[in-house]
């Protein structure tokens, strides 16, 4: 059941998760209010949504750092908020300065927020954060199966290496948040979402822009963008794919955004999202039968005598029960993914999305 049409507050607004978190509440009526980082993101965003026809139940509040003391205090000032959909956070694989560039952010930028949110919005029942799976998993000594019961166990020393310092800021800013929680009793309840490496269509807020380009694809789908665009070929035809590891798992975009929506109201605790595992060798043998007669000869490898990295029997499982179950997600599989990550590429390239 929909949620009655209480407004929420979205962090994060133009980032991938964010914007298909905004489509579905603008599909179902909630008014928002959309944190950007600059008038211009702003804009673009709310042009975006005008296609989509839902613009007049959003707005958006600049944040240009929300790292930053009290950045939110304006916004919770000035809105009655049910619900806060805290999606901001750096996600990019390396930093130059570990502290400042990532784990501050991550992790102020959401006790910040909380306690924001604690001294001016009593009206706020439910937070919902985005995590990660990267605040569950521990590489290279894995469980089994995973649930929502596993913990990284990333120390904050080993956080000042490049390799685990995304992974680092996930966990710290997760436990973060539910220490505020035990530490101040807010009126409001925490549920995280904590989501492995994210496929689907790209960001409908990257439709109709000039400035569109490769850059603004979100790091996990980037490799299906490398592969349509012949990154994956040798010049002689034969194929050159990445490996896959360390992640062989996937979910797609859409069914984390349902998970967002459905877990304003479900039982407050963390919910692991998993679609399934892939392998690259699998997204490219899907966008070989898919898309062949579209991308031409001279851009996809010659899949021919290729093995697939993915070894099931020896990989680690995942239980994903409590979000099929508290959540009702029916996970997508990794061929509707991919396929549609691919049609949208496509569409945005050629400036036909949403047209």
């Amino acid at each position: 059941q929909t949620p009655k049409k209480e407004k929420v507050l979205l962090t994060g607004g133009t980032g991938f998760v964010a914007s298909h978190v905004l489509d579905s509440l603008a599909t179902n009526g909630h008014p928002v209010v959309v944190t950007v980082r600059s008038e211009e993101k702003g804009n673009r965003l709310l042009q975006s949504l005008s296609h989509f026809g839902a613009s007049n139940q959003v707005q958006y509040a600049i944040v240009p750092d929300i790292s930053t003391k009290n950045a939110f205090d304006p916004i919770l000032h000035d809105h009655r908020f049910t619900y806060v959909i805290h999606t901001a956070s750096p996600y990019q694989l390396s930093f130059a300065d570990p502290v400042n560039d990532c784990l501050n952010p991550a992790i102020k930028g959401t006790t910040y927020l909380l306690d924001s949110i604690h001294r001016l919005c009593p009206s706020v029942t439910r937070v919902v954060i985005t995590s990660s799976s990267a605040a569950i998993l521990n590489p290279p000594n894995h469980r089994d199966v995973y649930d929502e019961s596993s913990w990284s166990d990333v120390s904050w020393e080993q956080a000042m290496q490049p390799e685990h310092t995304y992974r680092a800021s996930k966990k710290f800013a997760e436990q973060a948040a539910w220490s505020f929680l035990e530490e101040h009793n807010p009126r409001f309840t925490i549920a995280t979402i904590n989501n492995t490496y994210t496929f689907g269509p790209l960001s409908r807020s990257l439709a109709n822009s000039a400035k569109f380009s490769s850059a603004e694809v979100n790091t996990s789908n980037r490799r299906i963008w490398d592969l349509i665009h012949g990154k994956w070929r040798n010049p002689d035809g034969s194929a050159c794919i990445p490996s896959t590891a360390p992640v062989f798992t996937f979910v797609d975009v859409r069914d984390v955004a349902d998970a967002h929506l459905a877990a304003l109201t479900a039982p407050g605790q963390r919910y692991y999202t998993v679609g399934g595992f892939f392998s690259n060798y699998q997204i490219a043998r899907i966008v070989d039968e898919e898309f062949k007669g579209v991308l031409g000869d001279d851009v996809l490898p010659d899949l021919k005598g290729q093995a697939d990295d993915f070894e099931e029997d020896k990989h680690w499982k995942f239980d994903v029960s409590r979000s099929e179950k508290e959540l009702g997600i029916r996970y997508r599989g990794l061929r509707e993914s991919v396929r549609d990550a691919v049609v949208s590429m496509l569409e945005f390239e050629k400036g036909t999305a949403f047209n």
